[in-house]
């Protein structure tokens, strides 16, 4: 996980890169954020690129690749979940999308908190979620109303929107052909729906 600073640093790289299409010189990065010397923005650099965020290139200088210069990222993506019936839990190699997450107000240090899941069924169509879609879900506490990606009695996994009724915590679909879900041992949220990426054709 990359530090508040570190983070100010590679966002100086990406956007200078857009600007210039070549990195900024260690110089201009020691004057951009005050540092006494070339030393100390070297360091930092020499530590972002332990962490796999920048990388010296030929000519000596540091920056970011093509792909982190228009902010994108590699999107885990864990196999599929019922945007309908639950069903049981079922272990999936990961695949990756690479996405840009400013798209969705994600800044980059929540980048580690983020994944993919993709949607099947038609439970939460009136939400604009259909059938194909993926998810994007943000690793984070569950709040009344957020659509979730929900573990239902530590068995069954559906994508719901969390509600509170009488101060329990229910499930609703958004599609009336759907019954509300009440979990009977517990319900446990896996991640928080931020926005989707529609890979099928919608008349």
């Amino acid at each position: 996980m990359l530090t508040e600073r570190q983070e100010e640093i590679l966002d100086y790289l990406r956007s200078y890169q857009r600007e210039h299409t070549i990195p900024p010189s260690s110089r201009a990065i020691q004057k951009r954020f005050g540092f006494a010397s070339q030393n100390a923005a070297i360091k930092h650099l020499r530590n972002l690129a332990a962490k796999g965020a920048v990388a010296q290139f030929p000519d000596g200088s540091w920056g970011v690749k093509a792909k982190q210069v228009q902010g994108l990222f590699d999107l885990p993506i864990y196999g599929a979940i019922p945007a309908g019936l639950p069903a049981l839990r079922e272990q999936e190699n990961a695949e990756t999308l690479p996405v840009n997450p400013s798209v969705f107000g994600i800044p980059a240090r929540r980048h580690a908190h983020l994944w993919g899941l993709r949607i099947t069924g038609d439970s939460m169509i009136n939400a604009h979620i259909c059938n194909g879609d993926i998810g994007i879900f943000e690793r984070r506490e569950a709040r009344p109303d957020d659509i979730i990606a929900a573990l239902v009695d530590g068995t069954s996994t559906t994508l719901k929107r969390l509600i509170l009724v009488g101060g329990r915590a229910i499930l609703r679909a958004e599609n009336k052909r759907y019954a509300d879900i009440i979990p009977a041992e517990g319900l446990e949220c896996q991640g928080v729906l931020i926005g989707l990426i529609r890979r099928t054709a919608t008349a």
